[in-house]
């Protein structure tokens, strides 16, 4: 890699790898803590770049890509949900405040095992739903969504939200 140098890849390909990053990436800091992470990684593997095998551009293209692929990978994103999901220890005020305890410990018997525990463990044991999540080697996501549905099915079965 003796024709080019460090300072001529980044200036010619930085702008071009962020906005690649950029367009897959919704926040701005992810995206500058990747576009970082391409760069450390094409200046740490230049001596092994071949030129007969790729250009450059496609070279780093195919680096970004990777790193890309690579934080999807550990960071599933959850962005996708809907927003009117309840967030971590949010409790339907209507559910706590119309119907007594009893009540709420008889529609949490309906619930199938795995929605109790959910629910169980968010409200009795106050585990954040990031936690009850690895705890049940379940996504966030899913956990989130299943609490949901929990809490949709107490409310049915309590007649809350019912004319």
């Amino acid at each position: 890699m003796s024709e080019l140098n460090w300072d001529s890849i980044y200036q010619e390909y930085s702008g071009k790898v962020m906005g690649y990053i950029s367009a897959r990436v919704q926040r701005r800091a992810d995206a500058e803590d990747l576009c970082s992470e391409v760069f450390e990684k094409v200046f740490r593997k230049m001596e092994g770049y071949d030129q007969e095998k790729a250009s450059v551009g496609t070279w780093i293209y195919t680096i970004t890509r990777n790193t890309v692929i690579d934080y999807f990978r550990k960071n599933r994103p959850t962005a996708e949900l809907d927003e009117n999901i309840a967030s971590d220890g949010e409790v339907d005020d209507s559910l706590l405040n119309n119907e007594t305890l009893s009540e709420l410990a008889q529609a949490l018997k309906k619930l199938p095992q795995e929605l109790q525990d959910i629910v169980v463990l968010m409200y009795h044991d106050g585990i954040p739903m990031t936690e009850v999540a690895k705890m049940m080697h379940l996504s966030y996501g899913a956990v989130k969504l299943r609490h949901q549905k929990a809490l949709n099915m107490m409310r049915l079965s309590m007649g809350v939200g019912r004319d």
